[in-house]
């Protein structure tokens, strides 16, 4: 019977502890990993939205370009200083922003 008693006691306090340490690893996840995404998230996502015509940009695979047109999820691009080589594109591909007023 003492047996029953010792193991009905460990597992009533056992159980408060793990409880406790997947409250501690969740939080720790949230602030170290998750939060930390959502931020720049939100950061992208505003800067995507301020995009402009004539805005000096850099996309994902390493290329500057100038923003010629802006439609709802694409952007077309002229790269270089040959007029010709205008590049539609998604603005997901897109990740910095220089202002036209900056470059003048």
């Amino acid at each position: 019977m003492s047996i029953l008693l010792t193991a009905t006691g460990e597992t009533a306090s056992v159980c408060p502890m793990m409880i406790m340490y997947v409250v501690i690893f969740g939080a720790f996840f949230y602030f170290v990993l998750y939060r930390p995404q959502q931020k720049e998230r939100k950061k992208t996502s505003a800067m995507l939205a301020a995009l402009e015509i004539g805005d000096y940009v850099l996309t994902t695979s390493g290329f500057y370009g100038t923003v010629i047109d802006i439609t709802d999820d694409t952007v077309i691009v002229e790269f270089g200083n040959n007029k010709n080589c205008r590049i539609p594109m998604q603005k997901a591909a897109i990740t910095q922003v220089e202002k036209a007023d900056n470059n003048a």
